[in-house]
């Protein structure tokens, strides 16, 4: 027995659909006879079907394309549009939230979604603890969601908060009867969700395997009427190396594929005369976050030696051939609250030196630098950094983990690594998804904030941001936040990403944006 055979085995599938399954995952599919059927390679794996346990971008295809939530982003730049919400209302005093649902919308089982849904929703998130519960528990208190009528409920915050209606959309609504049929020891339905989905998403899960991926076919009775093309079919499949995904988008395997490619690829893929590179401006910034409570790391003359050990050009211009901006400071160049007038840090050796000579500590260890494993460019990234430590006397050490291991690493400071690289993508279009999750912190114990970076003024600041809806004077608080982190050096940031997104030359209506990367595929349909 194959292990994917072995896996999907484990889980409860006969023999019979294994070996379908096995076939129908593992198959080549060439654009002639794939009309109506999509695969996407994607880098991530998906280990649950779960929209409140799984909440990085790179699994977002479960969450936009399997459930709904009562808004969404879409395009770029992000407008937030009403979806299974038709409307809401604010109350004068910025606490009480009021939405009022679609009437008719159904779940895949052909319940009619109701207010009770989405409060059973808000609840289980807040209740695992996982996903966007970091952002949510911080605004809604558990049994503060309630369902006036079948048709409206109402979140009362603990505080006003700017960003509440940004984060709405991470309330992806699930089927409550079903999940409480499938409840175990108060799990709610987590196990059972795991491998299945309760979603009313535009298509609906047929299959899956942790090891393989997932394929879902078509819901013709979303509440969104349908087009006169789309596609009936969908795959999303974990595929790791970057030259594997890549061999199978030239050959046809694959219809689509992760837009973040090391620019060596994105070359191959322009050369492909059955590919096209869909180009847009991203808002997913590089960086390294250093581990500020870590001696000697909570010295900022340390810190500041380390910003001027990188070289910016040589990664940036040389390795990834140009194919990014560099991006100074902790929120994406192309998004309000930025300083315009920083520059940043730039690679400086004789400046380092200095530095270290300020400091009040020795560094006398090996610095542990961590990166992401199968993740070419965090591997570059890391050993770039390592030189340029090396040329001011710093030794350090390459810390390779799988994305799932290095967050767990990264929730505590006694575990993460000195200095850790990796993206910061677009959960939702506001300064405090970067710099408010990154360098508040409150935020510890997330991964966001693995630089356990703790400034009192930089606090009030970002407290600020919160409080008030004008933007004015929250992109004050985020510019004046933003020139102390730089200052002081929290973390070392390096790029704002192009996306350069493959997909098969016969698609179109691809709606790319900066949060969900172009994986909601309701409007994506083969021209020929």
């Amino acid at each position: 027995m194959t292990h994917a055979r072995a896996s999907l085995a484990r889980i409860g599938w006969p023999l019979a659909v294994t070996t379908l399954l096995i076939a129908s995952l593992a198959a080549a599919v060439a654009p002639a006879a794939a009309q109506t059927r999509f695969v996407f390679a994607n880098e991530s794996n998906y280990d649950t079907m779960d929209p409140h346990a799984a909440f990085d971008v790179g699994r977002v295809a479960v969450r936009l394309n399997l459930y709904d939530g009562l808004y969404r982003w879409h395009d770029n730049p992000p407008v937030l549009n009403p979806w299974l919400a038709e409307s809401h209302t604010i109350s004068p005093d910025g606490l009480t939230y009021t939405f009022k649902l679609r009437r008719g919308a159904k779940f895949h089982d052909g319940a009619e979604i109701s207010a009770d849904d989405v409060v059973y929703s808000m609840e289980r998130i807040l209740a695992l603890k996982k996903g966007a519960a970091s952002l949510l528990a911080t605004m809604v208190a558990p049994g503060a969601t309630k369902a006036v009528d079948k048709y409206t409920v109402q979140f009362t915050l603990t505080k006003p908060s700017a960003i509440f209606m940004a984060v709405v959309p991470e309330i992806h609504v699930v089927n409550a009867a079903l999940l409480k049929k499938h409840e175990k020891d108060g799990d709610w339905g987590g196990a059972w969700l795991t491998s299945n989905e309760a979603g009313s998403g535009s298509y609906t899960l047929s299959r899956f395997d942790p090891v393989i991926g997932f394929i879902a076919k078509r819901n013709p009775n979303h509440f969104l009427p349908w087009g006169p093309k789309y596609i009936d079919e969908i795959e999303f499949r974990h595929i790791k190396e970057d030259n594997t995904r890549v061999l199978g988008m030239i050959k046809g395997d694959y219809q689509g594929t992760g837009g973040y490619l090391p620019n060596d690829q994105v070359k191959r893929l322009r050369e492909a005369p059955n590919v096209k590179m869909v180009e847009a401006e991203s808002m997913r910034i590089m960086l390294f976050q250093i581990n500020n409570q870590r001696a000697p790391l909570n010295d900022v003359n340390v810190r500041r030696a380390i910003s001027y050990a990188f070289d910016y050009d040589g990664f940036n211009k040389e390795i990834l051939g140009g194919s990014v901006e560099r991006n100074p400071v902790p929120i994406p160049n192309n998004l309000w609250g930025v300083p315009k007038d920083v520059k940043g840090y730039t690679y400086d050796v004789d400046k380092a030196k200095q530095e270290l000579a300020r400091a009040k500590v020795k560094v006398d260890r090996p610095l542990t630098v961590g990166y992401l494993t199968g993740f070419s460019q965090t591997e570059q990234a890391a050993t770039v950094m390592a030189n340029g430590l090396r040329k001011i006397g710093i030794e350090s050490k390459l810390m390779g983990e799988l994305w799932p291991t290095m967050v767990d690493r990264m929730k505590k400071p006694e575990t993460s690594p000195d200095l850790v690289v990796y993206w910061i993508s677009t959960y939702y279009a506001d300064p405090n998804n970067w710099i408010g999750e990154m360098f508040h912190s409150g935020q510890w114990g997330t991964f966001k904030a693995s630089s356990f970076y703790k400034n009192v003024k930089v606090d009030e600041l970002l407290d600020s941001a919160l409080k008030t809806t004008d933007r004015k004077v929250r992109e004050k608080a985020y510019q004046d936040a933003a020139r102390i982190v730089l200052d002081e050096a929290a973390g070392v940031w390096i790029y704002n990403t192009k996306y350069f997104g493959p997909w098969a030359k016969t698609l179109e209506g691809i709606r790319f944006s900066p949060i969900g990367n172009g994986q909601e595929l309701r409007w994506v349909y083969y021209a020929k």
